[in-house]
């Protein structure tokens, strides 16, 4: 089997979650490069915050629907729909990962790791919330390349 081969058939079987961790990764950048922006123009941190919240999940919404998961349905009521779906199960897992953290912390996940306080309860409550972002990209905003206003 050449390289070419392997690739085709890596990428056949297993397009949707290389891309999703790709483009995961491009999103979180996208998120702090712009928090550094935005604290570097002067704006509070908070705002700064929130921002760049805004701008790494538009930046997910984008690549999640173009390139993931292909749902290439351009009709206004159907980006709207996937648009507010999508941060709306963004924000929903946010608060999961708020609520997460402080539990898994005292329920005894407060080790120190690499030199911070709690980092492997960051770390777990991370994972929760990126696969729970998949679950609802995958199968209710984008199901498949199909919005499920469709």
């Amino acid at each position: 089997m050449s390289l070419t081969d392997l690739y085709h058939d890596i990428m056949g079987k297993y397009r949707e979650p290389i891309l999703y961790i790709f483009f995961g990764g491009l999103t979180t950048a996208i998120s702090l490069l712009s928090y550094m922006l935005f604290v570097w123009l002067g704006v509070e941190i908070n705002i700064s915050n929130a921002l760049s919240w805004v701008c790494g999940v538009t930046f997910a919404f984008v690549t999640n629907k173009w390139f993931v998961f292909r749902s290439e349905n351009t009709s206004l009521k159907v980006i709207l729909y996937e648009a507010g779906s999508f941060f709306g199960a963004r924000i929903f897992t946010g608060v999961i990962a708020i609520v997460l953290f402080p539990i898994l912390y005292y329920l005894g996940l407060n080790q120190s790791l690499l030199g911070t306080d709690g980092f492997l309860a960051k770390i777990v409550t991370s994972a929760v919330e990126i696969i729970l972002n998949w679950i609802f990209s995958k199968y209710i905003v984008f199901r498949n390349g199909k919005s499920a206003s469709e």
